[in-house]
C-alpha cells in the first residue's frame, strides 16, 4: 500500500510538502538593505521557534548591503581581498559568497522533520525552486553533480564555458532549515572578485540582467513565490 506522502513523492520527486493539514509558509519580503547579522540572528531565533513548534515556517526575501560571507568550507585563500566588504562567518554550509545590492536572498526556515529528513534531496528541492524561478523569465538553469547551485551555459563566450547565477547554502538545527538561496538579479558582478565564489575558479558569474533580463526584484519575488509552492507547499504574505 502506498501512503499519501509516497504518491506526493512520486508524482513530484523534488517536493517537499509539509504533512496534511499543516498551515501556509508565512511569505515576507523585507524593505531596503538588511544588516547580515540582524538576519542571521532573526534567523537563529525563527528557527528555534519553529522547531518548538511556536512559530509558523517563513520565507524571509532580503536584500543586503555589500559583504562577504564565509561558510564551514571557506578556505582562507579564496578570500581575494579582504578589505574590501565587511567579511561575516556564517554557519552555513559552503565557502565564500558574496550577498548585495540586487542579488535577491530568500532565507527559508522550514520544519524538515514534517517534510522530508533527507539534506541532499533538500538541496536539489531549492535547485529545482531556483530552476522554475528562472524558466519563468526564459532562462534554462542546470544543477550540476559536482557543483552545488543554479548554472547557465554561455555557449556565445565558447564551447563548454557557463556561469552561475544562483547560490544555495543551508544550516539545520533540529531538523528546521535556516540560511537558503541567492539568486543574482542585477547585482554588480564585479563586486564577485574580491573572492572565489563558493571555492569555484574555472567558472563564472552571472546575472539576470548580465543575461539580458531586466526585471524589478518585485517581479523576481513573484516568480519565487509561484515557483515555491509547487514544491514546498502553500504560502500566506505577511507584512
Amino acid at each position: 500500500m502506498v501512503n499519501a506522502g509516497s504518491d506526493r513523492l512520486s508524482s513530484n520527486p523534488d517536493g517537499f510538502l509539509p504533512a496534511p493539514g499543516s498551515e501556509p509558509v508565512e511569505w515576507v519580503v523585507a524593505d531596503g538593505l538588511t544588516g547580515y547579522a540582524e538576519a542571521v540572528a532573526a534567523m537563529e531565533a525563527r528557527a528555534e521557534a519553529i522547531a518548538q513548534g511556536r512559530a509558523a515556517e517563513r520565507v524571509w526575501l532580503v536584500e543586503h548591503p555589500p559583504l562577504y560571507t564565509a561558510g564551514t568550507s571557506a578556505r582562507p585563500e579564496d578570500l581575494v581581498a579582504p578589505d574590501r566588504f565587511p567579511v561575516h562567518a556564517s554557519g552555513r554550509g559552503g565557502q565564500y559568497t558574496y550577498h548585495g545590492p540586487g542579488q535577491r536572498v530568500a532565507y527559508a526556515m522550514l520544519d524538515l522533520g514534517r517534510r522530508r529528513r533527507d539534506l541532499r534531496a533538500y538541496v536539489s528541492a531549492l535547485e529545482a525552486w531556483l530552476i522554475a524561478t528562472l524558466d519563468a523569465f526564459n532562462v534554462a538553469g542546470e544543477r550540476r553533480e559536482e557543483r552545488v547551485g543554479v548554472w547557465v551555459r554561455r555557449p556565445e563566450r565558447g564551447e563548454g564555458v557557463e556561469d552561475k547565477i544562483a547560490a544555495i547554502g543551508i544550516r539545520v538545527r533540529r531538523w528546521v532549515s535556516f540560511h537558503g538561496i541567492s539568486l543574482n538579479v542585477e547585482p554588480d558582478l564585479s563586486h564577485f572578485s574580491g573572492i572565489v565564489p563558493c571555492g569555484v575558479s574555472a567558472h563564472g558569474v552571472t546575472s539576470l540582467a548580465d543575461l539580458g533580463r531586466i526585471v524589478s526584484l518585485a517581479e523576481v519575488d513573484m516568480q519565487l513565490r509561484a515557483a515555491f509552492e509547487p514544491i514546498f507547499g502553500e504560502t500566506v504574505l505577511v507584512d
